[in-house]
């Protein structure tokens, strides 16, 4: 093989997206909450673009007045300014730019605020920063704070132990102790400290919430034995100590082959230890469940029809600044000062296109999603039907990414409830009669099938094909495993009944 260094001629065909085909393919893939701070973040960079409040309008101008305005515009000396930074002239651009106020007078016609109005804003502000929740206590909190009123009762070294135990400790994980006690000594620890360690894992085991703490699940059940009925304390401790794995995949006999309790005694001992908590800190962990907005609306039309309605959202404020525009217009601004401005208003008017186009676009996509999932919202999940978004793609004329960006983190508010756009993307099957079949109507057929199953006599995995066929659904063995384990639906022999024969 000869390996050389030379120079070559090589002709390729590559494919270049502009920056502002980028720019729009961002903001259309953006949620609400994400355009939103882009918009923000945009509002502070760029002095050209500014925003109207919610209730100001923007029909403040008379018409005579846009009119003089746009009339001015046109006097404006244009070729110092109609040349970007990549050498390209944009006459064109720049002059739909200077007279969009005669297309789109809302982008630059923004209302003043007045004194009032002003203090009416902050006063908001301030009212809204008053009112921020509290930082909920963490479980750490809570422990020092009983570890705090037992103090007193506790030697100096033993304290110092009782707080590493606390520090180690995760709501997450459920208040587990995952760490050694070993480990937790410091460096400078004595062979003889271990015991000091144990004793102050005993403290902290007697602290709220009971189970916390411990090492292992059958460490947190033994430590809530309290909330047992005193009568059943023996059974439930040969329960934990013995057959968790035997409760877990439903073998009683075997349980009471080993113990001699019956079937009945075993359920009723089984109840009483369901009353324990396996996760004694999960009141603990972070309850944050972040809010949706809805991008869209479906509603009915006069016609009966379902039709789909954008949200105003972010963006719809927004306008070009006045002063800069009557900047270029005087003629008084220096080259470098025009330069500067023809940027910031071509990326604010690149902006507020690009939000006009993503409202477009999602509408579209949304409508043609609706369209094909009609009976979805007339009857229910049962009539969900197959859809792939290549579909929705050659339906609306747009490449399948551009579908895909649409639909990404968009909720839409239905007469059915509020569900992401994704949601309607579903894969299928045919069934017998050559009719495709949503996977979601699979699951429900197959849930309905185990809610009414005899539960002494539970139904096999071979069983429930059997039973799909012959309701026209063709389905492999290993997809109803697939998808009875992915709905968290357990086993035939976990789902049995022994106490009915």
């Amino acid at each position: 093989m000869k390996i050389s260094f030379g120079q070559h001629l090589q002709q390729k065909q590559t494919q270049t997206l502009a920056p502002r085909m980028i720019q729009s393919m961002e903001i259309l893939q953006m949620a609400q909450a994400e355009l939103q701070d882009r918009i923000e973040r945009e509002l502070a960079e760029n002095g050209a673009l500014e925003r109207t409040e919610e209730e100001a309008t923007s029909g403040d101008a008379s018409e005579s007045e846009r009119k003089t305005d746009a009339d001015e515009a046109n006097d404006v000396d244009q070729k110092e300014l109609v040349i970007d930074e990549d050498g390209q002239n944009n006459a064109d651009d720049f002059e739909r730019l200077l007279n969009l106020d005669r297309e789109i007078p809302d982008h630059f016609d923004g209302p003043s605020l007045s004194s009032n109005r002003l203090q009416e804003i902050g006063d908001r502000q301030n009212d809204m920063i008053a009112n921020v929740i509290d930082r909920a206590d963490t479980l750490q909190d809570y422990l020092l704070d009983q570890l705090a009123s037992v103090k007193s009762q506790i030697d100096a070294k033993t304290l110092r132990m009782c707080e590493r135990i606390i520090s180690s400790l995760n709501a997450e994980d459920g208040g587990y102790l995952r760490t050694s006690l070993q480990d937790l000594l410091p460096a400078d620890a004595q062979p003889g400290d271990i015991e000091y360690a144990n004793d102050a894992l005993a403290w902290v085991q007697e602290m709220e919430p009971e189970g916390v703490a411990a090492r292992d699940l059958k460490e947190c059940l033994q430590l809530q034995l309290g909330k047992i009925d005193e009568e059943f304390r023996p059974a439930v401790r040969v329960l934990i100590n013995d057959h968790l794995e035997d409760l877990q995949h439903n073998r009683l006999p075997h349980i009471q082959k080993s113990t001699g309790l019956s079937i009945d005694q075993i359920n009723r001992t089984w109840e009483q230890l369901r009353r324990l908590d396996p996760k004694p800190a999960r009141a603990f962990e972070s309850g944050f469940v972040p809010s949706v907005k809805p991008d869209l609306e479906l509603v009915l039309d006069e016609d009966g029809k379902y039709v789909v309605q954008i949200e105003e959202g972010p963006g719809r404020n927004l306008y070009i600044s006045n002063f800069y525009r009557k900047r270029l217009e005087n003629g008084q601004a220096t080259a470098e000062e025009k330069e500067y401005i023809k940027r910031k208003i071509t990326a604010a008017q690149w902006l507020i296109e690009s939000i006009e186009q993503r409202r477009n676009t999602l509408r579209r996509v949304a409508q043609a999603i609706v369209d094909h999932q009609t009976r979805f919202f007339e009857f229910g999940p049962e009539s969900l039907e197959p859809l792939k978004m290549q579909q929705i793609a050659d339906r609306v004329g747009v490449h399948v990414t551009t579908v895909s960006r649409a639909v990404d983190d968009k909720w839409m508010e239905t007469p059915r409830g509020i569900f992401p756009l994704r949601r309607f993307f579903v894969g299928g099957t045919t069934n017998a009669a050559g009719d495709d079949v949503a996977w979601d109507k699979i699951r429900n057929e197959l849930q309905k099938l185990v809610d009414h199953e005899d539960k002494s006599r539970p139904l096999s995995d071979d069983e429930l094909v059997k039973l799909l066929k012959s309701k026209g659904l063709n389905v492999a063995r290993r997809t109803v495993t697939k998808y009875r384990k992915k709905m968290q639906i357990p086993s035939s022999r976990q789902r049995r009944d022994w106490s009915k024969k």
